[in-house]
C-alpha cells in the first residue's frame, strides 16, 4: 500500500519513465518488504533497481542520483527496535522526502485500497521484461571510490598504519562487508571485527538496543579492544548511516574506553562527556 501510494504520486508528477532505488537493512523481513516494493513498482510501469543484498543507507542516496531515479525507497527501521521495521521514502536528490511531499504520498496513501488498490506482478516475470533490475557491485564500487573521495588527508592513516588499532563491529547490521573495506583502502592495516556481531542478525542477540548511542552496545568491541590492544572502538548502526566513536583512555581511570562522539554520515550529531560508563 505505501508503494502503490509512492508510485501513484510519482505517476501523477509524470516520472513513471524513472526508476526507483529500493535498498533494506537487516530488519526482520526486509528482503521480503523490498521484494513486494519492487513488484508493485514494477505493476505500475516504474522500473525498480533492487539491491541483491542488504546495503548501508548512505549507499541508497548515492545510488538513487547514480542510477538517475526519481526516487529510492529504504526498507529499514533506524534506531527503533528490533520488532519493528520501517519504510523510508526518498526523491531524485537522493534526501528523504520532504515534509510537503510526505504529506503528499501520505494522501496518496491513504486514498489507496489495501484489498483492491495495490498492483502487483511476478518477480521473474518483472525481471524477464527488464522491469525489475537487480543492482550489484557496480554501484558498490563506484559508491566506495566517492567515499574515499572525501578523505580529508590521504597521508593521515598510513602514516601511523602500523601503530594504529582499530575494532570495528555493525551491530548485526548492513556495515558488515563495505565499512572494513573502505577502512582498508584508507590504509588501515590492524583492523579487527567483532565475530559474534558480524553476523547478520535482525534479532539482534548480542546487545539490549543496537544503537551505538549507548555505550553498552560497544561492550563486545571494548573486550576485544582490550584484548587486541585497540586504539579505537568504532560501531555502525543496522542501516550504517550512524557511528559511535570509543577512545582509549590513556589515563586508565574507571573504565578502559570512552565514547568520543556520534556521528551520522560523517556529520558530528552528539559529543559526549568523558570518560562514560559501560553500564
Amino acid at each position: 500500500k505505501a508503494t502503490q501510494g509512492l508510485a501513484n504520486y510519482i505517476m501523477q508528477k509524470g516520472f513513471a519513465s524513472k526508476g526507483v532505488a529500493i535498498e533494506y537493512d537487516s530488519r526482520r523481513m526486509s528482503p521480503e518488504f523490498a521484494n513486494e516494493a519492487a513488484l508493485c513498482l514494477a505493476a505500475n510501469g516504474i522500473k525498480a533497481y533492487i539491491f541483491e543484498s542488504l546495503r548501508p543507507t548512505p549507499e541508497l542516496s548515492y545510488a538513487v542520483r547514480k542510477l538517475g531515479c526519481i526516487a529510492g525507497i529504504n526498507i529499514t527501521a533506524s534506531h527503533n527496535p528490533k520488532e519493528y521495521n520501517g519504510y523510508k521514502a526518498y526523491w531524485e536528490d537522493g534526501a528523504q522526502l520532504s515534509l510537503e511531499q510526505a504529506d503528499l504520498v501520505s494522501s496518496y496513501i491513504n486514498a489507496t485500497d489495501i484489498f483492491d488498490g495495490v498492483k502487483r506482478m511476478d518477480f521473474d516475470t518483472a525481471v524477464a521484461e527488464g522491469k525489475i533490475e537487480i543492482v550489484g557491485t557496480v554501484i558498490d564500487d563506484a559508491f566506495i571510490q566517492n567515499v574515499t573521495a572525501q578523505l580529508v588527508d590521504k597521508t593521515a592513516i598510513p602514516s601511523i598504519a602500523d601503530d594504529l588499532k582499530v575494532v570495528y563491529t555493525p551491530l548485526h547490521g548492513c556495515g558488515h562487508r563495505l565499512v572494513p573495506e573502505v577502512l582498508r583502502l584508507c590504509g588501515l592495516k590492524h583492523l579487527y571485527t567483532v565475530g559474534e556481531q558480524m553476523v547478520i542478525d535482525g534479532n539482534f542477540p548480542t546487545v539490549k538496543s543496537p544503537n551505538p548511542e549507548y555505550p553498552e552496545a560497544l561492550s563486545l568491541g571494548v573486550k576485544l579492544a582490550e584484548k587486541v590492544g585497540s586504539d579505537l572502538v568504532l560501531a555502525t548502526d543496522p542501516d550504517a548511516d550512524r557511528v559511535g566513536i570509543m577512545v582509549r583512555n590513556s589515563e586508565n581511570k574507571g573504565t578502559s574506553y570512552f565514547l568520543l562522539a556520534l556521528c551520522i554520515t560523517g556529520k558530528l550529531i552528539e559529543a559526549f562527556p568523558l570518560p562514560l560508563p559501560l553500564e
